[in-house]
């Protein structure tokens, strides 16, 4: 009967979905909460104060700035999407709300999105057929919104071999075979 309060993945399943294709590994990400903060009108400066004090990156555009235990990646002027291990950080947003006070507004996101691992020795090619994004060429750490398929994402360089995209958490599957199937066309 416990496992029956178990969370269930984006895919429907008890555990992570993992896929191997060639040279690629693709692991669906369930450890990681997510929350988005913004500052409110006029109170950046007292953001930037709060997020200093809880330890909490604010990168600059297209930036993603790791840390212990918060990752903070720029999605527009003035707000980020912050990731925390979800063991210790399943109330994220109220955890975030405490630390900023009301300089910030935080929004919880875990549920919202599903987030997918990419491994390889180079993800150059796969990123050519998937995004616009010039892979090689950007730093690692760039984080931005592009386009998979039709879908909306953030992709997050952290090397040439390893890269963190986040989608819509309803169009998991879609997401998912447009990477599988850009990893099939190039084997």
């Amino acid at each position: 009967m416990a496992d029956a309060l178990k969370a269930m993945t984006a895919f429907g399943l008890r555990e992570p979905k993992q896929v191997k294709i060639g040279v690629l590994s693709i692991r669906e990400l369930t450890e990681v909460a997510l929350a988005s903060v913004a500052a409110r009108k006029g109170r950046m400066a007292d953001l930037a104060r709060a997020a200093g004090a809880a330890g909490l990156p604010l990168p600059g555009p297209s930036t993603h700035a790791p840390g212990d235990p918060y990752s903070t990646f720029w999605v527009a002027p003035e707000m980020w999407l912050v990731e925390a291990p979800f063991a210790s950080h399943e109330l994220i947003a109220d955890m975030l709300r405490g630390a900023l006070g009301d300089g910030a507004s935080v929004t919880e996101q875990t549920d919202a999105w599903v987030g997918f691992d990419l491994t390889a020795d180079d993800l150059t090619a796969l990123m050519q057929r998937l995004c616009n994004v010039d892979f090689a060429t950007v730093p690692d750490g760039h984080a931005t919104r592009t386009v998979m398929e039709h879908l909306g994402v953030y992709l997050i360089k952290r090397s040439k071999g390893a890269a963190r995209v986040y989608g819509p958490r309803s169009s998991a599957e879609s997401l998912l075979h447009a990477v599988e199937a850009a990893a099939v066309a190039l084997a």
